[in-house]
């Protein structure tokens, strides 16, 4: 036991410094496909066809992504003679349409934000990744972020998963359990627009089917430095585009 305390002692905190400082170390993002310029159509039509969720679209020799519907296979990406380009990052959290009022609480929020996390239905990939948020790298206590586990003294909704059938209704009745001013994040491609799942007769086909949502997530899963910038938005800490087109680029 006094080995691990000794050696925690000379290792000193380990914690990301992010968002004080851009975070870069390996493996914190999977990073996500963009917008690509191949020399001819034929090349894009290609790179489309690689898609087993037809989230790429094709205009002329352009290829674009969809990111409310990417899995994440990377298959546009590796093994193929007609890649995407991709980029490392993980600031992933947009506004779901145009023309929404401004997201960010009220500036008493900012250091003490208080998360109910719901699985609504979810594979338990995104749920892991929100998991993360606690563990001492993220840790997000530093932060004045805080998982709750009553809606009653929550302040923002976290959404994961496409909202089954047997989901919808605890889902409804933690929201209307939530106090006024209250906010709702769809996070990773299930809960924006069903995901592999779709909408079915047991799928709702994600969290803005059911109920309104205020800032959503991309990536599937989301990793967890995504999910808090997220978080840091809606408290007003962090800036979103105004609206994300469905290719993944600012319109």
């Amino acid at each position: 036991m006094s080995f691990w305390f000794w050696r925690g002692l000379q290792n000193g905190i380990k914690s990301t410094r992010y968002p004080r400082t851009r975070e870069n170390a390996p493996g914190v993002t999977p990073g996500c496909p963009s917008a690509t310029a191949f020399p001819s159509a034929e090349q894009a039509s290609r790179a489309a066809s690689n898609c087993p969720v037809h989230a790429i679209s094709t205009e002329g020799s352009t290829a674009s992504v969809d990111l409310r519907s990417c899995v994440w296979c990377q298959r546009c990406r590796f093994g193929v003679s007609d890649p995407l380009s991709w980029e490392e990052s993980f600031e992933w959290t947009r506004m779901p349409e145009a023309g929404r009022a401004p997201v960010g609480l009220a500036r008493a929020f900012k250091r003490s934000l208080h998360v109910m996390v719901v699985d609504a239905g979810d594979c338990g990939a995104c749920l892991n990744e929100v998991r993360q948020l606690n563990n001492p790298f993220y840790n997000i206590h530093r932060l004045g972020i805080f998982m709750n586990a009553s809606p009653r003294s929550a302040d923002v909704l976290l959404v994961v998963g496409p909202v089954s059938e047997n989901m919808r209704l605890p889902l409804l009745k933690t929201y209307h359990a939530m106090p006024e001013p209250k906010r709702v994040l769809a996070v990773g491609t299930c809960a924006i627009s069903g995901g592999v799942f779709g909408k079915s007769f047991m799928s709702a086909g994600g969290a803005g089917e059911v109920l309104p949502v205020d800032l959503e997530i991309t990536g599937d899963p989301p990793p967890p430095l995504a999910i808090l910038h997220g978080l840091l938005a809606v408290s007003g800490r962090a800036g979103v585009s105004p609206l994300a087109d469905t290719r993944g680029r600012e319109a």
